[in-house]
């Protein structure tokens, strides 16, 4: 059975590098509360979480307007979290195919690959879910066509403005968990750029090799 919907994946930026410093057990108590602080945050909003991926959830909405409330309030609930990773988000609205309570097809595909292509904290979607993101009176920055991976055409990307940037919060170089300026257990400055962390483990590691940390991706 064919069905239209709209597809949002929302995962953790910068999960990678949390595992290596902070260990599995860490890592997986994190993917944990992000399950549930996304399953509770999308209740009332008449979206599915309908699978867990690794770090990432997929979410299914009849609309793109429900699918952006619902992604906007799956943010906001982690912002509210402490020491937590960002989040990254990518949407596209099209047919699926629906098989025991699951969505596949090319909707779900370029779904993943636009999430895929978002940064740490970017909320990305496609031509068929930025006219309600305009709708909803969200701010919209236009990025252009972009090749995706898999994905034949280009593809033409908006980032959305899901939540406001909290002046106090920064991300940890190390860990990219993130960190309140005013709880943070450390604080270097490198390169005439304030930088703070979670833990006293993370601002040594930093501290022996900078480089690397201010040049590795969300992944």
């Amino acid at each position: 059975m064919t069905e239209e919907r709209t597809i949002a994946f929302v995962d953790l930026a910068g999960f990678t590098a949390l595992t290596e410093v902070h260990g599995d057990t860490t890592a997986v108590d994190l993917i944990d509360t992000f399950v549930d602080t996304t399953r509770r945050a999308v209740a009332p909003t008449e979206t599915s979480l309908v699978k867990t991926i690794g770090d990432a959830v997929m979410l299914a909405a009849a609309d793109p307007a429900t699918a952006l409330a619902a992604v906007r309030v799956v943010f906001e609930s982690c912002y509210d979290a402490e020491l937590f990773l960002e989040l990254r988000a990518g949407l596209h609205h099209g047919a699926v195919l629906v098989r025991d309570g699951d969505f596949f097809g090319g909707t779900v595909n370029l779904a993943a690959r636009v999430a895929g292509r978002a940064g740490s904290g970017e909320a990305l979607c496609t031509a068929t879910v930025v006219a309600a993101a305009r709708d909803l009176e969200l701010d919209i920055v236009p990025l252009g066509a972009h090749h995706l991976r898999n994905v034949l055409d280009a593809v033409d990307l908006w980032a959305i403005e899901l939540c406001p940037t909290r002046i106090d919060l920064t991300i940890d170089p190390v860990c990219r968990m993130r960190v309140s300026c005013r709880a943070a257990v450390g604080r270097l400055r490198h390169a005439d750029v304030e930088h703070w962390f979670c833990s006293l483990d993370c601002a040594h590691q930093f501290t022996a090799n900078p480089d690397r940390y201010l040049t590795e991706s969300d992944s």
